[in-house]
């Protein structure tokens, strides 16, 4: 898509693509730190593709491979998420359920947040073609019930839904997005008033609850190239009595250990372990690198998030969790890997269950990281995909 002329762009454009910001937005995008060279920039130079790709390159490699590993070879069994789940309040005062892919509705002190909620049938600006989900959501957005305020990471089609968006400005809930993304919003519906739009380290009070945008190492694009004006981030959520931190997407950085230092330490965390791959060693973590960015913004439970839902990536399906299982294992890290809209305490967990195993395509020869009892310390480490050395800033529409 990035080759298109741009009279045929102009013609396949949707109004799934959003809008670009314009006016003080603008204005207030120019002003920012992270704002060099006419493009926001990530806090360590970052490639969105490894050298010796391209995106032509990569789409052949992704339909060559084996398609079958990519999804699983059964229904996933979800939990129906029902609202007499949800009708008492957490005893702990912090209930986290994870509904699929990056979006979880956290309850934290009376107050409830949704993160990246993502209700469409595929991530993508058309109907016809992109990712279709995986498995359906365990709970229609009509029966979720009020929702305080909606955390949106950035403006990816995976975790930005217009259909969703849409619904929920019919309602009273605030939306928090990092800085540049509520032009998307606003140009959806959502009135200016219940948009609060941040840049990094900038913290607003939302409905008795602390919300803090943080650096993350991603990019921002809705058509063929890096938008240029769209921050992503990462967030940290504080009540009067808990903490929580949710990734978006990054790739790993040095910088998680200033957030937690700040922002933390967190009563749990909402970290992205899937969709890594070799060809994007750099916006995406590994499970092992997810693992190691709990622990450096000082999380007490994990909850992985960002796979299951859709086929974004070319390892199999079930990958993401087996490594994660693994690797937090070996260091002693607390996690729950719970089905999607099963709701659960941080405070007091659901024992691990490999629940992904019963529907994995996994082959007769195995390819399973984690043993029937668990996870083995070494198994992790001798998966690990090898990373891409040397970054550039090279702005060619993939750096960023």
């Amino acid at each position: 898509m990035g080759r298109l002329p741009r009279r045929t762009w102009h013609l396949i454009r949707t109004d799934a693509f959003g809008a670009d910001p314009r006016g003080e937005r603008l204005e207030r995008i120019r002003r920012s730190p992270q704002f060099r060279d006419g493009a926001f920039r990530n806090p360590v130079p970052t490639r969105r593709l490894a050298d010796g790709y391209s995106p032509l390159s990569v789409s052949r490699a992704q339909l060559a491979g084996d398609r079958t590993r990519r999804m699983p070879a059964a229904p996933v069994p979800l939990h129906r998420l029902r609202p007499l789940d949800l009708a008492e309040p957490p005893a702990s005062g912090l209930r986290l359920t994870w509904l699929c892919h990056a979006t979880v509705l956290a309850e934290i002190d009376g107050r409830r947040v949704l993160f990246d909620p993502v209700w469409g049938e595929r991530c993508s600006p058309f109907s016809w073609t992109g990712p279709k989900r995986l498995h359906p959501m365990p709970v229609d957005l009509a029966e979720l019930g009020p929702v305080d305020v909606v955390v949106v990471s950035h403006d990816h089609y995976d975790h930005l839904d217009m259909p969703t968006v849409k619904a929920l400005a019919a309602t009273d809930t605030v939306f928090a997005v990092p800085l540049g993304v509520g032009a998307h919003l606003e140009h959806w519906g959502v009135p200016p008033r219940r948009i609060v739009e941040l840049d990094w380290w900038e913290s607003a009070e939302v409905a008795g609850l602390t919300l803090t945008a943080a650096p993350a190492r991603h990019y921002c694009s809705r058509g063929p190239r890096t938008h240029p004006y769209a921050l992503w981030a990462s967030w940290a959520v504080a009540g009067p009595e808990h903490r929580v931190f949710h990734s978006g997407d990054t790739g790993y950085f040095p910088g998680f250990t200033e957030i937690g230092a700040r922002l933390g330490p967190f009563d749990a965390t909402m970290v992205q372990i899937g969709a890594y791959s070799d060809f994007w060693p750099e916006v995406h973590m590994t499970p092992e690198e997810g693992v190691q960015a709990h622990q450096d913004v000082g999380g007490g439970l994990l909850l992985p998030i960002h796979w299951c839902t859709f086929n974004l990536a070319p390892h199999p399906w079930e990958e993401p969790a087996e490594r994660t299982v693994a690797a937090a294992q070996a260091l002693g890290v607390r996690f729950a890997v719970p089905r999607p809209g099963a709701p659960f305490e941080p405070a007091d967990p659901p024992a691990p269950a490999l629940w992904w195993r019963a529907v994995a395509a996994v082959p007769e020869a195995g390819g399973l990281t984690v043993p029937d009892g668990l996870a083995s310390p070494a198994s992790a480490a001798s998966r690990r995909p090898t990373r891409s050395t040397a970054a550039t800033a090279e702005d060619d529409g993939i750096t960023v």
